[in-house]
């Protein structure tokens, strides 16, 4: 199973190229849309906030993606930058650009930051589970060799073309973490009205995951920061973790004064 999927990297359409990496970071991005749709809905706010925000982090979030791998990665040459169709992304590079994005439709829009981003961030977590799933296909995000013969099994282990061995499919743990972290963050949308709670939740729930995940990642699949051995995404994780961490001691600082 695992070598046929591995070796049908899409599909063609009317001689058209579809990967299904691609297909799969499409559909993470229209789920998250239609999710984020249906938050304003439910919350009764602005029904015009999801089309406005994704209009402004989509397009930013490609940009940060396909950059952030190149800073990190290195490119030939200026003109490969823009050679996305050759592979090259990095969700962080996506999670940053988004933010930048949202950031600028609120300030142009008039949107309250912190209400944007909880909107935005249990339909993130949804589009990185999804995205997630194509990065089978694509052979990339694995983790470190399966040395145990019994957990050489997908979807704990895939084989890799890139050695012909057995890998931990650290891909799919991610995606299965995020679809948990979606309903945790979905579950909280509906049961807090602090603004802020549920960006805070994002940030500690993905970045630990990524905390996690990225030290059993395979060091051929991981930026890292320099000449060192430290994994970029890993030091990311961590900052997130934080910074959210933080993110709640404020909110409930503030929520208290305020009940004072």
């Amino acid at each position: 199973m695992s070598n046929l999927l591995l070796e049908s990297k899409g599909f063609n359409i009317f001689g058209l190229d579809i990967k299904f990496y691609a297909l799969f970071t499409a559909l993470g991005m229209v789920f998250g849309i239609i999710f984020a749709i249906l938050i304003c809905k439910k919350k009764g706010y602005d029904k015009n906030m999801p089309i406005d925000l994704g209009l402004f982090a989509l397009p930013s979030a490609i940009i940060g993606a396909r950059l952030y791998y190149c800073i990190f990665n290195g490119v030939e040459s200026f003109s490969e930058i823009f050679a996305i169709n050759k592979g090259g992304m990095a969700i962080y590079g996506g999670v940053i650009g988004g933010f930048l994005g949202v950031l600028l439709c609120c300030k142009i829009k008039k949107y309250s930051l912190l209400h944007a981003c909880d909107i935005v961030a249990p339909c993130l977590i949804l589009g990185q589970a999804i995205g997630r799933i194509g990065c089978y296909f694509a052979g990339c995000c694995y983790g470190v060799e399966t040395t145990i013969e019994s957990l050489k099994i997908f979807p704990i282990s895939t084989i890799q073309d890139y050695d012909g061995k057995w890998h931990y499919a650290t891909f799919f743990y991610e995606s299965l973490l995020d679809f948990l972290g979606f309903i945790f963050l979905m579950f909280l949308t509906f049961k807090n009205n602090k603004r802020g709670v549920i960006t805070a939740g994002y940030l500690i729930t993905y970045g630990t995951i990524r905390v996690i995940l990225e030290q059993f990642r395979d060091q051929a699949e991981s930026l890292m920061l320099g000449n060192t051995d430290i994994k970029v995404s890993q030091l990311l994780s961590l900052m997130l973790v934080i910074f959210g961490i933080l993110l709640l001691i404020l909110i409930n600082r503030k929520s208290t004064e305020a009940r004072k």
